[in-house]
């Protein structure tokens, strides 16, 4: 059900979920955004430039956590604005040959602001792997009806 701007409170909760990543996504993810940047797939180089190993690339996290916004609204147009700062790296274990996830990111979004006269909400959104936060700042502002 698609929500309505006369439903809405301040604070009120819209959801949770939580992202499992592998090392395949970020390939995946790769090959579809052109950043081929070894940090996101060879573990070697980037130890060598003193990360932790491989990382998720920051717009497949900032993507991934906003779906959680597209998917209350039930409509990915209706988010016409989704800003955050990038505060630590998601590092994506080798887990290759199982079914484990390399790196849990944990999402959670709540009604930061209400604007009647635009027809818009502001949904802040906590974005943490490993207990830490990698997203700060992370608004989306969504036009509902």
């Amino acid at each position: 059900m698609t929500p309505t701007l006369s439903e809405l409170a301040v604070g009120q909760d819209i959801g949770s979920r939580s992202i499992d990543v592998t090392r395949t996504d970020l390939v995946k993810y790769a090959g579809a955004s052109g950043d081929f940047n070894p940090i996101h797939w060879n573990e070697a180089f980037a130890t060598s430039v003193g990360l932790p190993g491989v990382i998720a690339h920051g717009m497949f996290t900032m993507g991934s956590a906003v779906q959680l916004v597209t998917d209350w609204a039930g409509d990915p147009a209706a988010v016409v604005d989704f800003q955050t700062r990038f505060t630590k790296p998601v590092p994506v274990s080798d887990t290759t040959g199982t079914a484990e996830a390399g790196a849990a990111v944990e999402v959670s979004g709540a009604i930061g602001a209400i604007d009647a006269d635009k027809g818009t909400a502001r949904v802040d959104l906590t974005v943490t792997c490993a207990g830490q936060k990698v997203l700060m700042k992370a608004q989306a502002v969504v036009r509902l009806a």
